[in-house]
């Protein structure tokens, strides 16, 4: 029996829902009801029912109250730091340089192999506590440093871990599909078939993943690549999804909405067929302003073309020690807006409702009944507050499955 059953029902009042169904779907001195971790009423103070006369009644402190925000696209796990890089960026070496020379992601992969399971999760679970004081209350953690067996399944288990923890739940995609090791240099398709096969094989005998996900670009995979990676996770029955786009125009998204891909990520170069493309397959487009800020781009993703075929837009951190060292999802609604045009009310949704869907979940990220009772509180006095403030955190409490951390 879950340990969630039989709890007694608990009510939030004196709070500002914004219950994000449809734009910020606001609700003036409102109440939320909670039970066995799923709201069980929402609505007007004044309309909650005698049935909940003897509830807990917690007061929110006149706070806002949202759904529990959503990263959706992390590297949390991984070893060392990439911190000289940065330095290197900053006197004008690019991201291409840097990795070609062999620094970039296998740097980190040197570092990865070189640390153990309990250091990892220490580094992570540290990283991760400072998402979830921005109101983070799930967030998804991908492998790709390892990039052998051993260290592949070693992070996918150290991510498995974290969501362990009472307060956050974590959803893990098999990013193996990241570069080509030092042990596979000048044999990418070799390789392909080693993470395609062995790897993915026993990734899922421990059922480490929850997607499959690559990366495609000019210093990474190509298309013909990642479609055999694609099509042995069909077979497997995992969604897949794409890093597509950020570097150049490669036909990734195309290839990602031949899958049925949950979402695309990046997605600087991406033009109006990609566009297209993604709105039929009902894709989600990952933006991550991080990565675009820290690398110092200066072409932002196709904004536009999302709203005028109605892609919904995500926003998540990138987190990971090369090109987005982030540990706020606050600040990245900040950046959504101010560096992709992205309205307040979009940038929201992007860390809420459409960031779960970006995950394939349909159990959180709204306001509803019969959702998780996955909150977060602000200390605000407008919604447009969480994309104005740069820097600082208004997140006065979480709460997971009912239960207020």
């Amino acid at each position: 029996m879950s340990q969630l059953q039989n709890e007694p029902t608990t009510v939030w009042k004196d709070v500002t829902l914004l219950t994000m169904t449809e734009g910020y779907g606001l609700i003036r001195d409102g109440a939320i009801a909670a039970k066995d971790g799923k709201i069980v009423w929402l609505g007007y103070a004044q309309d909650l029912p005698e049935a909940y006369a003897d509830a807990e009644i917690i007061s929110g402190g006149g706070h806002y109250l949202t759904p529990g925000l959503i990263d959706c696209h992390t590297h949390l796990v991984y070893g060392g730091s990439r911190v000289t890089e940065f330095e290197k960026r900053l006197s004008s070496m690019s991201y291409e340089d840097i990795a070609r020379e062999g620094g970039g992601i296998l740097s980190t992969v040197r570092a990865t192999r070189n640390t153990d399971e309990d250091m990892l999760y220490l580094s992570a679970e540290n990283r991760l506590a400072h998402l979830q004081r921005n109101g983070v209350t799930t967030v998804e953690i991908k492998s790709g440093y390892g990039l052998d067996l051993d260290n592949e399944l070693k992070m996918l288990r150290v991510a498995r871990k974290l969501g362990r923890k009472p307060d956050i739940d974590v959803v893990t995609s098999f990013l193996g599909a990241h570069a080509v090791p030092p042990e596979f240099e000048g044999d990418s398709n070799g390789f392909m078939d080693y993470l395609s096969g062995e790897i993915l094989d026993a990734v899922m005998r421990e059922n480490l993943a929850d997607a499959v996900d690559a990366f495609c670009e000019n210093i990474a995979f190509n298309t013909d690549q990642i479609e055999i990676l694609f099509t042995k996770a069909r077979e497997r029955g995992l969604p897949v999804k794409l890093h597509a786009e950020q570097l150049s125009n490669s036909g990734g998204t195309i290839l990602a909405a031949e899958y049925q891909a949950l979402s695309a990520d990046h997605l600087e170069c991406l033009d109006e067929e990609g566009v297209k493309y993604m709105a039929a397959a009902g894709m989600v487009a990952v933006l991550l302003p991080g990565a675009f800020y820290t690398l110092r781009d200066d072409r932002i993703p196709p904004i536009e073309l999302f709203r005028k075929h109605a892609v919904p837009m995500a926003v998540a951190s990138d987190s990971n020690p090369g090109s987005s060292p982030v540990l706020s999802l606050t600040l990245m609604v900040n950046m959504a807006s101010t560096l992709f045009r992205l309205t307040p009310e979009e940038a929201l949704a992007g860390v809420t409702r459409n960031a779960a869907q970006a995950l394939g979940l349909h159990d959180r990220g709204i306001l509803e009944v019969g959702r998780k009772a996955d909150f977060a509180l602000w200390d605000i006095s407008h919604p447009a507050e969480l994309a104005y403030h740069v820097g600082g955190n208004p997140c006065v409490a979480i709460v997971k499955n009912g239960v207020p951390f």
